[in-house]
């Protein structure tokens, strides 16, 4: 299921943001309740953040490509929402509320989170988060995968944002 961090404003979301464990994952849509919504996938940190109309209203772990089954990079749109799907590739897995990325089967959905890249190139979320994502989000709506899981950044230092509400590309 994952594990939900309360927070009421951006500040808080920020600190909360930069201290998360496997499965853990803030969510504050009232900070930016209305505009258009970005996704952003960092595989370098395993990280998915949520932007409204510019603000992060929503930070949650992920778990990506392991070695021989990398996620693409670049911008997608959802091209499709199913919140009871199945895999047709892997033995009929779950992926509850998938949000197909590509038609060959690359997409963010609820699944596990061990802290490192393990899946076969979707981008797995908490089940809370991603069924939270998967109320909030509409087709067409714009997810950024950018990074490289097999190389991964640290939180100690290394990158530094132009703007605190939206990712260095």
């Amino acid at each position: 299921m994952g594990q939900r961090i309360k927070v009421s404003s951006p500040v808080e979301l920020a600190r909360q943001a930069d201290a998360l464990k496997p499965g853990q994952w803030v969510w504050a849509p009232e900070i930016a309740p209305q505009g258009p919504l970005l996704i952003y996938v960092d595989l370098s940190k395993q990280i998915a953040t949520v932007y409204r109309n510019g603000v992060r209203i929503g930070v949650s772990t992920a778990s990506t490509d392991k070695p021989g089954h990398e996620t693409p990079t670049g911008v997608f749109t959802i091209l499709q929402k199913d919140a009871n799907h199945h895999s047709c590739t892997y033995k009929n897995a779950p992926m509850p509320f998938q949000q197909r990325l590509t038609w060959d089967g690359v997409a963010l959905h609820a699944g596990g989170l061990p802290g490192y890249p393990e899946s076969h190139g979707c981008v797995h979320l908490p089940y809370s988060f991603a069924r939270e994502l998967f109320r909030t989000t509409a087709l067409g709506a714009t997810v950024i995968v950018s990074g490289n899981a097999q190389h991964p950044v640290g939180t100690d230092g290394g990158l530094t944002l132009i703007c605190p509400n939206f990712p260095v590309l």
